[in-house]
C-alpha cells in the first residue's frame, strides 16, 4: 500500500506516529507544518491544491491527523471517481475517533479505519448505509475479491435495495459459505446480483461482478500486426459472450517472446503475457485441437489451447484460427465465499 499521513499539530503527529507505526515497511511518506517537519515528517507542500492534487492521484490511503474540516476542504478540489479515488480518512489528534470519510467500500477506507481504530484503541465512526445496517455491501465485497463492477449505476440500486429487502445472487461458481445477510439465491427477477465471466444478463437490472480468472491463449504468424490479433480476440470474446475484465492474463510459446505485435496487443490491454518453453506446453495434459503444421514449426501441435490451460482448470473456449492467429480461453479453478 502507497499511503500519506497528515498531521497539523504538536499532538497530532505524536498520533500521526503510532499510524506510521501500524504501517511499518509500508511506502507511506508523513507531513506536517513546517514547524513540526522533522522526525520523518516532511514540511506540507505549496500551493496545497497542487499539492494534495499529486497526492490524490497516486496514493492508496490519505489519513488526516486533525478536524475533519481539513481533510473535507483539501481533499474537495480533487474528487472525481469512487471507483479511482483514494481512501480518506479522518482521526482526530488524541487518537479517539476514526472517521472514513471517501471510498469506504471499493477504496478499502471502512476496513482500514476499522484495523487503525484496533490498533489506536478508537472508536471507528462508519456511516455507510450497508454497514451500519449490517446489510451486504456489495462493491466493498467485490472490491475484496478483485472483481469487476460491471456498473456503479447498478451497484448503487442493489446496495439502495439491499437496505429494503432480499436482493436474488446468481453465480456461475460453486459458493461454498452462507449468502450474506440482504442477498439470497435466484435466477431471475427485477433486479439482481451475478458473479459470471459473461456478459449475459438474467435479471432485469443486473450488476455483473467479474472475476478475472481468464488465461488468454494466443498463437500468430511472425511478425502478425496488432490488429490483426486484437480483430479475432474481440470477434471470440464477443461471440462467446465474454466479458473482457474476466481475462487475466495471456501467453504463448516462447518462441513469440520477442514477437512486437502480440506484445504490443497486451500491453495495451493491461494483460502480463507469459511465454512457456515447448517442453512446458507438450506436458500439459488435455485434448487439443491438433495442427501438423504448427507442431513442424514450433514443435508444438497446439499453441494457444495448450498455453491458455497452463496454470488454469479447463478449457472455455477451444481454439479459434483466423488470418494466421490462433485464440483460446481457459478458466482458472474458483469457489465463492462471503465470510
Amino acid at each position: 500500500m502507497r499511503a500519506a499521513v497528515f498531521a497539523y499539530s504538536r499532538q497530532g503527529c505524536r498520533t500521526a506516529r503510532r499510524v506510521l507505526d501500524f504501517f511499518a515497511g509500508e511506502d507511506v511518506s508523513a507531513y506536517t507544518m513546517e514547524k513540526y517537519a522533522q522526525d520523518g515528517f516532511a514540511p506540507l507542500g505549496k500551493p496545497a491544491q497542487a499539492f494534495y492534487g499529486e497526492l490524490f492521484r497516486t496514493v492508496d490511503a490519505m489519513i488526516f491527523v486533525g478536524a475533519v474540516g481539513i481533510a473535507v476542504r483539501e481533499i474537495a478540489p480533487h474528487v472525481r471517481d469512487k471507483r479511482t479515488d483514494p481512501a480518506v480518512i479522518g482521526i482526530d489528534e488524541l487518537g479517539h475517533f476514526v472517521v472514513p470519510l471517501l471510498s469506504g467500500h471499493i477504496g478499502g477506507a471502512n476496513a482500514l479505519a476499522q484495523v487503525l481504530a484496533d490498533e489506536l484503541g478508537a472508536v471507528p465512526v462508519v456511516t455507510t448505509a450497508t454497514d451500519i445496517n449490517r446489510r451486504f455491501s456489495v462493491d466493498a465485497w467485490a472490491a475484496r475479491q478483485g472483481f469487476a463492477i460491471s456498473s456503479m449505476y447498478a451497484a448503487k440500486l442493489v446496495s439502495a435495495a439491499i437496505l429494503e429487502r432480499d436482493v436474488p445472487l446468481k453465480s456461475d461458481f460453486p459458493v461454498v459459505t452462507e449468502l450474506p445477510p440482504g442477498v439470497i439465491a435466484g435466477e431471475e427477477g427485477e433486479l439482481g446480483i451475478y458473479l459470471t465471466c459473461t456478459a449475459d444478463a438474467p435479471f432485469a437490472q443486473t450488476l455483473r461482478l467479474v472475476p478475472p480468472v481468464l488465461h488468454l491463449g494466443l498463437g500468430c504468424r511472425r511478425d502478425t500486426p496488432r490488429e490483426r490479433i486484437a480483430e479475432l480476440v474481440e470477434e471470440v470474446l464477443r461471440e462467446n459472450r465474454i466479458d473482457r475484465r474476466a481475462v487475466k492474463c495471456a501467453a504463448s510459446i516462447d518462441l513469440k517472446a520477442d514477437e512486437r505485435g502480440l506484445l504490443d496487443f497486451c500491453e495495451e490491454n493491461g494483460w502480463p503475457v507469459k511465454f512457456y518453453s515447448a517442453e512446458e506446453l507438450l506436458a500439459v495434459p488435455g485434448d487439443f485441437v491438433v495442427s501438423e503444421f504448427v507442431r513442424s514449426v514450433t514443435g508444438v501441435d497446439n499453441v494457444c489451447e495448450r498455453a491458455a490451460l497452463l496454470g488454469a482448470e479447463r478449457i472455455v473456449v477451444h481454439k479459434t484460427a483466423r488470418n494466421g492467429v490462433t485464440v483460446a480461453l481457459a478458466a482458472e479453478p474458483l469457489t465463492i465465499k462471503f465470510t
